[in-house]
């Protein structure tokens, strides 16, 4: 019963950030209309948000079991409850970057937690696989639930109006209401304790040694890939929708719910999935979908025609097919994550999650920024299609990361390749 009620604190604090940290597409769309920034300017609030992310995972992700789990959480929902209350009252571009700076650092203290709390709770590496698969899936269906709760608020024959900024008041009380939570919710930390004697920056140069070895260089490197790709689609499908698939502004934002709902059933069902089957084969098979979804959906979008009379049963056949790409990328970050994880002592999570969400916030901000650019610049179709390269490179670095997992050919021992001892 203690671990059930961990376990839906953790859900829920993941859902709110969900909401939070995948608003981005929606309000780069809303800030065009509303304040008149260009999509080059725009793209930068995914910096704003995943630049701190990844700063402050890299300066307090190896002492936050110092601080504590449950406090540093807590610390999180607090920013967050205070910058979403200031988007209504303050309405400006400059408040959206603030609010995303309060996103990226709360989110920050929020993963590394989260993360390091789940090895707290499972019994082995096949209910840790479980229960991040089921992390992973939940954390989409407030993505999913983002994008109709922010459509709901949008007014689309007024592209000016700051109708859609009244969401953040819902936030806000869902942020609050989560503390409360929290905040009555015991945690038994001890099995996280770092080595007695060890000093604040002794914590911190283990940190940077891990990264050193070479699994774990493998994996940043595969996760940093993965979530550029990921992002890329996420941000800039709103506005693909909108200005390639000619949807109106409401629409095309609870169209990208489609892309939410296939990363939330994928991640779901690899939770039962990957119990029976190697991981290997089915993230490979992932990755090929994933490529063979771009290669197939757009050439779909090419010459579609304005409807101002466009609903849902009259959109685009590529408005349903292209999100699909979800379902096959679901199961990949979970996956790569819980096998890393699983590979070390339960003191070394925070430090491993913290190089994780650093890799994964920047290669967040890459993604969005490129394809920002080659949005604004050349074409939202080529801007789709140069996802194809990071894909492909996933694909290799998976082979390599399974290589240093199991051993491989050349005899690597996973253990000892963290441990340094290889």
């Amino acid at each position: 019963m203690k671990n059930q009620r961990i376990l839906f604190a953790l859900f829920l604090i993941y859902f709110v950030f969900a909401i939070l940290l995948n608003s981005v597409g929606t309000v780069i769309l809303q800030i065009i209309g509303n304040y008149g920034i260009s999509k080059s300017s725009a793209s930068v609030l995914e910096g704003f948000k995943d630049l701190p992310i990844a700063v402050v995972s890299f300066l307090v992700a190896s002492f936050l079991p110092r601080l504590g789990y449950k406090k540093a959480m807590l610390t999180g929902l607090a920013i967050v409850t205070v910058a979403c209350v200031a988007m209504p009252l303050l309405p400006g571009f400059w408040t959206t970057k603030l609010l995303f700076f309060c996103v990226g650092v709360a989110f920050a203290l929020v993963k590394v937690s989260v993360y390091s709390t789940l090895g707290l709770i499972a019994a082995d590496r096949k209910q840790h696989a479980s229960i991040m698969n089921m992390l992973e899936g939940f954390f989409m269906v407030g993505v999913l639930s983002a994008y109709w709760v922010f459509g709901y608020f949008i007014d689309s024959d007024h592209p000016q109006s700051h109708s859609w900024l009244q969401v953040y008041w819902v936030l806000a009380v869902l942020c609050a209401l989560t503390f409360a939570l929290l905040a009555t919710t015991p945690f038994n930390e001890d099995m996280a304790a770092l080595p007695a004697g060890r000093s604040i920056a002794q914590d911190f140069a283990a940190m940077l040694k891990l990264f050193f070895k070479p699994l774990v260089c493998v994996f940043v490197i595969t996760a940093f890939l993965y979530v550029l790709v990921e992002q890329s689609v996420g941000t800039w499908l709103p506005t693909f929708n909108n200005e390639i698939l000619k949807l109106p502004a409401a629409m095309s934002v609870q169209v990208t719910s489609i892309f939410a709902a296939c990363l939330a059933a994928g991640r779901l069902s690899a939770g039962v999935l990957m119990r029976k089957l190697n991981w290997y084969p089915v993230l490979n098979a992932c990755v090929v979908g994933m490529a063979a979804m771009v290669l197939l959906a757009l050439p779909l979008t090419r010459d579609v025609v304005p409807d101002p009379n466009v609903s849902w049963s009259t959109a685009p056949i590529a408005t349903f097919l292209f999100p699909l790409i979800g379902l096959f990328m679901a199961p990949v970050y979970p996956g790569i994550n819980s096998v890393m994880l699983s590979s070390l002592p339960k003191n070394q999570h925070s430090a491993m999650t913290g190089l994780l969400v650093i890799f994964s916030a920047l290669g967040g901000t890459t993604g969005s920024l490129i394809t920002g650019y080659v949005f604004g610049n050349f074409s939202g179709h080529f801007a789709f299609y140069l996802t194809l390269v990071p894909i492909s490179i996933v694909l290799i670095m998976l082979y390599f990361f399974k290589k240093a997992v199991d051993g491989g050919t050349d005899g690597f021992d996973a253990s000892a390749i963290i441990s340094g001892q290889h």
